[in-house]
């Protein structure tokens, strides 16, 4: 069954771009990620039930105050855990992945969906998951290989007169937000605030877990033939970005130096998507210059940690910028050494992942915002 506009504008796809009202939704999830900071070692709650997030404590009453140091300490310890095994379920389902040979952001779609040949996932209301949640839903749909890009909760789908199937297990997604607390120094009785960050940790459903739900989100997309030539809103985007593109010679590499990229010509890569692929690559990777975000893990030395943190964050932002604008993102031909030295990485530090995707969202929402004041 084919959707229609009036029945759900926000994920219908235009001819080689996306309707006015799923652009709204994505121009609102990238503001959204450009105000979202790293988060310190802080509160992080999940919730038991899976489809809703706990809400962050308040202020501590008086009388809990009296409880013993061992409970308080109990409690310190349960917080710190499930924190800990939010980034370690995620992670590890992202090595689980790379372990078996496959990047889980490279071709993590299907064209068999009516919200678009390549779309980063979607919540139930059609608005696009950014950062971390991008990966770990795509990882999740590439291992169970569903093929529409639509995530609800339990209870969503519940409001929608629709029930998950006996037996299905979620996906993990979290949310990052900040509560501030009023704390009294007990020796001079002095206030001060401080800004707590915290991570909610829920689960969601994809759309074929679930039974009952109206046609459109199960609609399957009309036919549509790969261009065999250059992609024209691609072509604008990056021009509009403002980097030097020089094209020659058999290599793709973004200079720091001269804060040019450079690419092999158009005619020499295997499709438009992979030179548009790589080009977003080679974008994202400008985006760090000091000039720009300045973006510097400390070295840029083949094989060491800094380098592929940064790799992880330009191949991630790669492959936000390239669903963004309906482009498969192509494995490259360094696949496999690539794939060790961010095995390595990410066995060493399970929050790895989460501050490659920060600043991969980060990078992404400045690349759009840079096209977009040049458009």
């Amino acid at each position: 069954m084919k959707s229609s506009p009036a029945s759900f504008p926000s994920i219908v796809p235009t001819a080689g771009r996306f309707s006015l009202p799923y652009d709204a939704a994505i121009m609102a999830g990238r503001r959204a990620a450009s105000t979202a900071r790293p988060l310190p070692d802080s509160v992080l709650a999940v919730s038991p039930s899976g489809d809703t997030p706990l809400a962050a404590s308040g202020p501590v009453a008086p009388e809990r105050l009296a409880k013993t140091g061992n409970q308080k300490e109990q409690r310190t310890m349960d917080q710190n855990n499930q924190r800990q095994d939010v980034y370690s379920r995620i992670t590890a389902q992202i090595i689980a992945s790379l372990e078996k040979g496959v990047r889980p952001w490279v071709r993590p779609w299907n064209a068999q969906h009516a919200a678009g040949r390549i779309t980063r996932p979607l919540r139930h209301n059609g608005q696009p998951y950014t950062g971390i949640n991008v990966l770990s839903l795509w990882t999740s749909a590439l291992a169970q290989n569903f093929t529409a890009p639509i995530w609800m909760t339990f209870r969503q789908a519940l409001e929608l007169k629709a029930h998950v199937r006996k037996a299905e297990k979620g996906s993990l997604v979290v949310y990052a937000n900040s509560i501030t607390r009023t704390e009294t120094d007990g020796k001079t009785g002095d206030e001060t605030e401080r800004e707590i960050h915290f991570l909610k940790g829920y689960t969601v459903f994809n759309v074929e877990q679930i039974e009952g739900l109206p046609a459109h989100y199960y609609a399957v997309a009309e036919p549509q033939l790969d261009p065999l030539a250059r992609i024209e809103h691609a072509e604008k985007f990056f021009a509009a970005t403002g980097v030097t593109i020089n094209h020659g010679g058999n290599r793709a590499f973004y200079s720091h130096g001269n804060d040019a990229i450079q690419l092999p010509p158009f005619e020499s890569f295997r499709d438009a998507d992979s030179y548009y692929g790589t080009l977003a690559h080679e974008t994202v990777h400008s985006s760090g210059h000091k000039k720009r975000l300045d973006r510097d893990f400390g070295g840029h030395r083949f094989g060491s940690e800094a380098y592929a943190i940064e790799e992880l964050v330009a191949e991630l932002g790669a492959a936000f910028i390239c669903a963004d604008l309906e482009i498969a993102l192509e494995a490259r031909e360094d696949h496999a050494a690539y794939i060790a030295s961010w095995l390595k990485v990410l066995s060493q530090d399970t929050r790895a992942v989460f501050t490659a995707a920060s600043h991969a969202q980060r990078a992404a929402d400045f690349i759009h915002a840079a096209a977009a004041a040049q458009s």
